[in-house]
């Protein structure tokens, strides 16, 4: 496994374009998301909350111009911008819950962060390759992201690489806030006030992308990505526990953004997983780090 910090990766060519799209993503905006999703709202315990959750989604970005459609029986809410291209960038965050919480972090954060990106892309590049997709199931073993890149593999459409969002809205500056997962031979910081990255073998291009976006436009940000070889999340399941891993099995690039979850935050799968208790200035600069890198990708001019 090969650790990588932003700190000190090669930044990218500041384009003042992107720089210009960061400077409106909305921290009033993410806070008002976090609070509306923050309902249980899992698929078969609370499934009129459930549901109501996907229209409210599809309205959401409808609203910004995009083409959705609710895929599968699940119900993944898929947002595609009108050309509907079949060579694309994924931007995905699943919108259940755990039965009988709020899920302000898991996920509500991770949903509210792929909103923010996806107001920015529709904004400033409308037809930008881009698509965002939010999975129903990931409580349930990853039913809808699962069924999402099975369909994606049998229709033909290309996905350069996934970014999968999985909390990313708690935070803490206190020193031994942050937990290494057992068994995870790496080193951290003790302070959980960091962006994780998780990536396999393939996309390493895109996890060089991320932290020199991160280098670049938010350079006090500390972002650390981990590289996981091929089969490490067998010996390792703690590193197979999200959507990014059936872009994985299906052999689509993709990383996983996350704050780490239990790892950092003590309300991971309880009922105090309530919106007071995230930082909206780093789900704020999180949504920025994902905005420039999505655009980098696309190839936005400066």
């Amino acid at each position: 496994m090969r650790l990588l910090h932003s700190s000190s990766s090669p930044p990218a060519m500041i384009s003042p374009a992107i720089q210009s799209a960061l400077a409106t993503v909305s921290e009033s905006h993410l806070r008002e998301w976090v609070e509306k999703i923050s309902i249980p709202r899992h698929f078969r315990a609370q499934p009129e909350n459930n549901q109501a959750t996907a229209r409210w989604l599809a309205e959401q970005l409808q609203a910004w111009g995009y083409s959705v459609e609710l895929q599968g029986e699940f119900r993944n809410v898929v947002a595609w911008p009108r050309n509907k291209p079949s060579d694309i960038i994924l931007v995905g965050a699943h919108y259940d819950s755990v039965p009988g919480t709020p899920g302000a972090d898991d996920n509500g954060s991770a949903v509210a962060a792929m909103l923010g990106c996806a107001e920015v892309i529709a904004r400033v590049a409308p037809q930008a390759p881009v698509c965002f997709a939010a999975f129903n199931c990931e409580e349930d073993d990853m039913l809808g992201s699962a069924d999402f890149a099975a369909h994606a593999v049998r229709t033909g459409c290309r996905i350069r690489v996934a970014h999968i969002l999985e909390m990313v809205g708690f935070a803490s500056a206190e020193p031994g806030s942050q937990r290494v997962p057992t068994g995870l031979p790496i080193r951290i910081p003790d302070r959980g006030d960091f962006l994780g990255l998780l990536a396999n073998a393939n996309p390493g291009q895109s996890m060089a992308t991320i932290l020199g976006a991160a280098r670049a436009y938010l350079p006090e940000f500390n972002v650390i990505g981990l590289e996981v070889p091929l089969g490490a999340e067998l010996v390792l399941p703690v590193l197979a526990r999200s959507d990014h891993v059936p872009f994985w099995n299906q052999g689509i690039p993709s990383v996983m953004w996350t704050d780490t979850s239990e790892f950092r935050n003590s309300h991971y799968h309880r009922a105090t997983d309530t919106p007071e208790t995230l930082d909206y200035a780093f789900l704020r600069r999180v949504t920025q780090v994902l905005v420039a890198a999505v655009l980098g990708e696309t190839g936005l001019p400066g």
